[in-house]
């Protein structure tokens, strides 16, 4: 570390080499953690994967009996039919790690006032509904995969910085402590021999 001083003692040797064991055995769990997150983010991205597939799935059948029921109904019709409250979205939390992630989301449609018009009218609705539910469920998955994947990135940039900067810097203020503890040491020598009168 550029500018330590130390007076050498060995009290301050023990406690440096607490320090580095104490960053050593960070480095060591931090890589851990990054292993076990990287795991998390393998499932989390199957998950959303099939989650945003579902999504457009569902969103593509809805927007095909949209066309319909519009060209059979009209769009005064399709106003009618919509409920008067808004849909509800549930998320259920979770978390590993210190992480709190989205585990699980539901979404809950009021239902349509009952309207008269063609079977267009009707499936056009249900498939609208169950696009609005896959893409609550294609949402969680994303947000938690975010969430994670940014934990793992502030995960890496913590060990770089205690196996770059913080490991190295207690390395050599050890070295500076022994090199000071071994002058101090030739010192009491050289002087015990000098006063034993063997120089």
């Amino acid at each position: 570390m550029s500018g330590f001083r130390s007076g050498g003692s060995r009290a301050e040797r023990s406690e440096v080499q607490r320090r580095l064991a104490t960053a050593r055995r960070g480095a060591e769990l931090l890589d851990r953690k990054q292993r076990i997150l990287q795991a998390a983010i393998d499932g989390l991205q199957e998950r959303a994967d099939a989650g945003t597939r579902a999504w457009e799935t569902s969103a593509r059948t809805a927007a095909v009996w949209l066309q319909r029921s519009t060209g059979l109904d009209g769009a005064d019709r399709l106003l009618e039919a919509s409920p008067p409250d808004p849909a509800v979205a549930v998320v259920q939390w979770g978390g590993a790690m210190g992480i709190s992630y989205p585990e699980s989301a539901s979404c809950t449609v009021p239902a349509s006032p009952p309207a008269g018009g063609s079977s267009a009218l009707a499936f056009a609705a249900s498939s609208h509904r169950a696009a609005l539910e896959a893409a609550v469920a294609a949402a969680a998955g994303q947000r938690a995969l975010l969430l994670v994947s940014e934990e793992l990135a502030a995960t890496r940039t913590r060990q770089r910085a205690v196996e770059n900067r913080w490991i190295p810097r207690l390395e050599e203020q050890l070295a500076a402590i022994e090199r000071r503890i071994a002058e101090q040491e030739l010192e009491e020598s050289l002087r015990l021999r000098w006063a034993a009168g063997l120089m």
